[in-house]
């Protein structure tokens, strides 16, 4: 496809005007390590809200999202709780608020906070460490396959070549390309550069996903989308199977779904539910969402900054993916159906804004999706460092070092990490597959240990690296020892191999030191199973109250995870014209904002 020379020059001002804000920042940035990477705390929350929203918006993502609506219908709305998608509501009512309050730089400084400085609470920080390198390497690899494949599509240069005894696709160039412009603004400005960037990023995206919208509300209307669907499609509600038949329209989707393992939809959503209530009770994975929270002002703006996140991110998103869906049925259904058993789903969204979009609002669009990919991105390049650096290098190697010495650490540090990350990169088949690795198997170790970190004073150093150490092993092993079991049924699996080791390193070891749980409990001030620290606690501070906010934080996140699940469907029924089931979502949309400002937004500040 050749671009129009208007296309392709807002795609360069964006990209120039990244790079641009990277180098003029970078003498802020660069004060030192606290500076780079959490801004000395004085960024403040709505800056930081949008900033998590926009590095949640990427490309790879929105291909994946935009496959299973077209795949599921309506339905396709609980399918993202496989990450948990609602992990941001729990993180809103109190899990925000209580990791905040430890005021560490890092996960892996965490634990120390948590478990202390003994044996075991160094090899908890080390096994941290691990899996937050791990974890990035996977979503770096997880964005170059679908970042390159996407700009692959649009972009008219051809930067296939040959090296290293083997030749690099166009699609692998184009990853490269972008991927290489992107560390070098993030390297140069720290988090003050991914923050400046994604509140730009987040305005153009937004004015993207709002015309795409509006072009498939124009373009198309529910009869013709009727030709193209199965019935049930439109159905938002689910029984024990998913009765869903694509045979007379597309029979390859019938082998996607069945590939899937979500005919039994029913068995599925439960194990949904049952992971994402452990997985967010888990608290954020040591990474860019970890380091967002810590970067706020107070416990309370990371309350804030979480509600924020959900706010203004979920309708636009899906605003642009039930535009890009209806499109694809109505427009691209017979080039899909034509791949026969070839069909690949993640093709839907370039070809559909390459058919779709004029001059101009393409190139919008292109700068949008581009600059979604490079926010995630961004994210995870600053936050990997960190562990690198301030938990590795500071810690071990050079604990008297100068702030000049940690910053050109940390810009090694992103290098390695993003040159490891893409040489997984090579080896990811489909996006489809790596999404379900990280989000089931992957996450399924890390759960049960962090989830026992907050609510179980007998739960120790020992415990917190056998539980994770065992989690992360079946995460790896399992899918070679049982490639038939889809990512969704391991979970269980490997959550209950983390559990065991989590518990089992516990007992048979000693309690960590009672004035290191005294002061984490103290501090952090959760509800769950603290009885003997609490009486500890009691009798040197007779006025200290326990957290009695149990049920008051589970009504909330409930009425938050609706909240959200409007949000996401409140744009499918207007894009898709269900003007019924439009006002009665927004009818909840409304009634649950009530009960959430009175409920939860106006005792944000007394409980923090």
């Amino acid at each position: 496809m050749v671009l129009h020379w208007i296309d392709l020059s807002i795609i360069a001002l964006y990209v120039v005007g990244t790079i641009l804000i990277g180098f003029i920042i970078s003498k802020r940035a660069s004060k030192n390590i606290k500076s780079y990477f959490l801004a000395e705390n004085t960024l403040n929350w709505f800056y930081l809200g949008v900033y998590n929203a926009s590095g949640m918006f990427d490309i790879t993502g929105t291909m994946w999202t935009v496959s299973i609506l077209f795949i599921y219908g309506i339905k396709s709305a609980w399918i993202p709780w496989l990450w948990p998608v609602w992990n941001q509501i729990i993180v809103m009512v109190f899990l925000g608020a209580w990791m905040r309050r430890s005021g560490v730089m890092t996960g892996a400084e965490w634990i120390n906070f948590r478990f202390g400085h003994a044996r075991g609470a160094e090899l908890s920080h080390l096994i941290v460490v691990a899996f937050a390198l791990i974890t990035v390497i996977g979503f770096i690899a997880y964005g170059f396959e679908g970042v390159g494949k996407f700009a692959a599509i649009f972009l008219p240069f051809d930067l296939s070549f040959h090296a290293l005894g083997r030749t690099f696709s166009n699609d692998e160039g184009y990853a490269l390309a972008i991927m290489a412009i992107t560390t070098v603004y993030v390297i140069k400005g720290g988090i003050y550069s991914v923050v400046l960037t994604e509140l730009m990023q987040f305005v153009l995206m937004t004015i993207a996903c709002l015309t795409v919208g509006v072009i498939a509300m124009m373009k198309v209307n529910p009869a013709l989308i009727d030709q193209h669907i199965p019935a049930g499609w439109k159905d938002f509600w689910f029984g024990w199977n998913l009765n869903l038949d694509w045979s007379a329209i597309m029979p390859a989707v019938n082998e996607r779904i069945a590939a899937d393992g979500f005919h039994a939809f029913g068995w599925v959503m439960t194990l949904m539910i049952f992971k994402g209530v452990w997985a967010s009770m888990a608290g954020p994975v040591p990474s860019y969402d970890m380091q967002r929270i810590l970067a706020t002002k107070s416990p309370a703006e990371a309350s804030k900054m979480s509600g924020l996140t959900v706010a203004v991110l979920m309708a636009p998103r899906y605003f642009a993916i039930a535009g890009l869906t209806a499109l694809a049925l109505v427009y691209f259904s017979k080039d899909m159906a034509a791949m026969g058993k070839n069909i690949d789903f993640e093709l839907l969204l370039p070809q559909t804004i390459k058919n779709f979009l004029p001059v101009g609002w393409l190139g919008l669009m292109l700068a949008g999706l581009i600059a979604a990919f490079m926010s995630t991105y961004a994210a995870f390049v600053n936050a990997a460092p960190a562990y690198l650096v301030n938990d590795l290098y500071k810690k071990y190697i050079n604990p008297n070092g100068t702030s000049k010495q940690y910053i050109n650490m940390s810009y090694l540090a992103s290098i390695s990490i993003v040159i490891v990350g893409i040489a997984f990169g090579f080896f990811v088949d489909s996006i489809d597959g790596i999404t379900k690795w990280i989000v089931a198997s992957l996450y399924g170790g890390y759960t049960a240990p962090n989830v026992l970190k907050w609510l179980w004073w007998r739960f120790n150093g020992y415990g917190y690296f056998w539980g994770m150490l065992a989690g992360l092993v079946a995460s790896l092993v399992l899918p070679k020892l049982a490639p038939e079991l889809s990512s969704i049924n391991s979970f269980p699996i490997i959550f209950s191999v983390a559990l065991a080791g989590s518990v089992i390193g516990s007992l048979f070891t000693n309690p960590d030191d009672p004035e290191v749980l005294k002061n984490f409990y103290k501090k952090t001030r959760p509800w769950g199973f603290w009885k003997p620290i609490h009486d500890m606690v009691v009798a040197d501070d007779p006025s200290f109250q326990a957290n009695g906010n149990f049920k008051r934080d589970a009504f909330n996140v409930i009425i938050g995870i609706t909240w959200q699940m409007t949000q996401v469907i409140l744009p499918m029924y207007m894009v898709f014209a269900m003007w019924r089931e439009f006002f009665i979502t927004l009818f909840f949309l409304v009634v649950t904002t009530v009960i959430l400002k009175l409920n939860w937004w106006d005792r944000i500040e007394r409980d923090a």
